[in-house]
């Protein structure tokens, strides 16, 4: 496959532990809903020795390129889409995979990217879109919503204590131009306790901001159903999430559609969620709050 000399490069996160839980084989389909540059895809295809029955899906441009770069010369088929799009369009066409992948983190070059605006770290637009298509940007949230507004997005979506306070700070010091401003007025409002935390004080109300940009929350909780209707029978479903707010989404889910009724469609594979080990920690300190569930599919008679 070709290098990507120009494209930012991502370390894919807990690779081999979802190989383990998809357990491809040679000649399986598979489904990766949220491929980023292609790291899980690789490794899979690599197993399954059939690129032609991978479908890899992403909504973000800089990611396409990436894809058609790593895989011009394979017959995978790249989707550019929020995967919840993408999966309703392949659930309408009957299509069912053997291994379904959602990894729901960022990919690295969200947060290298200055311009992208994803990062407190670095000063860059207030933007935070994954498609930038769209026209929903962190600067309408942020200079145009109001202080209630932003109260309820930072509790619900950050689950930010001082969701109050930030979100007066916020709308007191309008217009906010870049995200170097956002996190010193988050920083300030925080007080002395939120400067001494283990975290940054800007990253909880980043991380609500960016989910409600994206409209991550509501995105997952509309997929889990469609992504069960595309897996086939036997198939196996592994979902890698970086928030609380996700895995309870995930967690929930799994549990609803398993058990020992007759009605089960699924065996959850993961009693608790996989982790990354210390050594991938130590090589990639983003995948520290990593978490994988992983079902499969019940074959019925």
């Amino acid at each position: 496959m070709p290098n990507q000399k120009n494209e930012p490069q991502h370390i894919p996160v807990l690779v081999q532990e979802v190989l383990n839980c998809l357990a491809a084989q040679p000649g399986q389909s598979y489904l990766d809903l949220t491929a980023g540059y292609g790291g899980h895809a690789a490794a899979i295809v690599q197993v399954t020795k059939s690129p032609q029955r991978a479908v890899l899906v992403d909504r973000d441009a800089q990611a396409l390129r990436a894809l058609k770069a790593r895989f011009g010369d394979k017959a995978v088929s790249i989707i550019q889409s929020d995967f919840l799009s993408a999966l309703s369009k392949l659930a309408s066409e009957g299509r069912q995979f053997d291994m379904v992948l959602a990894d729901l983190g960022l990919s690295s070059p969200h947060l290298d990217q200055a311009q992208r605006g994803f990062s407190f770290q670095t000063s860059g637009p207030l933007d935070m879109r994954m498609d930038q298509r769209q026209a929903m940007t962190a600067d309408h949230l942020v200079n145009r919503a109001t202080e209630a507004e932003l109260t309820a997005v930072l509790s619900r979506y950050g689950e930010e204590p001082r969701a109050r306070a930030i979100a007066r700070a916020i709308t007191l010091n309008r217009p906010i131009s870049n995200t170097e401003q956002l996190a010193a007025i988050i920083a300030k409002a925080a007080g002395l306790k939120g400067r001494l935390a283990k975290i940054h004080p800007a990253t909880k109300t980043f991380q609500a901001i960016r989910i409600a940009v994206n409209d991550e929350l509501a995105q997952l909780e509309q997929s889990l159903p469609l992504m069960l209707e595309v897996l086939a029978p036997g198939g196996r479903l592994a979902i890698i999430s970086f928030h609380s707010l996700e895995d309870r989404l995930v967690k929930q889910f799994l549990a609803e559609h398993a058990g020992n009724t007759y009605d089960a469609q699924l065996t959850i594979l993961t009693k608790k969620p996989i982790t990354a080990s210390r050594d991938e920690i130590v090589l990639n300190p983003r995948a520290r709050s990593a978490k994988l569930r992983a079902a499969a599919k019940i074959k019925t008679n």
